[in-house]
């Protein structure tokens, strides 16, 4: 089976076995908001995201009172995330951006995504998908991991990996893709003890990086 053929047959068996693959992200349908939580996650889960991002909201309630918000007190709030001090700076950088930039909109255009202070590819492509509709191959730990383990890539650059997918999956197809290969990255193909014998991929994975 070639690998593009195996990429389709990977999506359509995730798709059966997780029929609620969806992003993770709580936001309460207001689009910056998805944004910045997407720029919260990286390093973390969605799980610590969700569980911080109401407090900032509280708090916070508007890009205005983020944007202008005193650093300290952004930095307290989503501080049990890690890298704190970067990611305050970003989502305060990005609630400035949409004020001055959009008027408060979040943009389609990729292009114009990474303009957002703290936006790269994984964030633009979470937010393009979710907000928007349109396919995105959404590069986070885990379609990074499974990729690999599939035989689907031989890189651990995400953007390489984006592109090497692209080759793979249908554009209709990309999006699902990211959440179920997402949710069985969390659940079985796990980062240190997969559950192979488990695992309903299991006739079509080479296991590449496990002994």
């Amino acid at each position: 089976m070639r690998a593009s053929e195996r990429a389709v047959e990977i999506v359509r068996i995730l798709s059966e076995e997780y029929p609620g693959a969806r992003c993770m992200l709580e936001y309460g349908k207001v689009p910056y908001r998805l944004l910045l939580s997407t720029i919260m996650s990286a390093q973390t889960t969605d799980e610590a995201v969700n569980r911080v991002s109401p407090a900032l909201w509280e708090a916070y309630p508007d890009l205005v009172s983020l944007a202008g918000a005193p650093r300290p007190e952004v930095e307290r709030i989503i501080h049990p995330l890690g890298f704190f001090r970067a990611k305050s700076a970003s989502i305060q950088g990005a609630a400035a951006w949409l004020l001055e930039n959009t008027g408060g909109r979040v943009p389609e255009s990729f292009d114009d995504l990474l303009r957002i202070p703290g936006v790269g590819r994984k964030t633009a492509n979470v937010v393009r998908a979710e907000l928007h509709g349109l396919p995105a191959l959404i590069v986070d730990t885990h379609v990074k991991r499974l990729s690999f383990r599939l035989g689907l890539t031989a890189s651990d650059d995400p953007a390489r990996i984006e592109t090497d997918l692209e080759k793979l999956v249908p554009p209709r197809s990309r999006t699902l893709f990211s959440h179920s290969v997402g949710f069985h990255g969390r659940r079985v193909c796990t980062a240190r003890k997969p559950s192979c014998a488990a695992c309903v991929l299991a006739s079509l994975c080479p296991r590449k990086g496990l002994a």
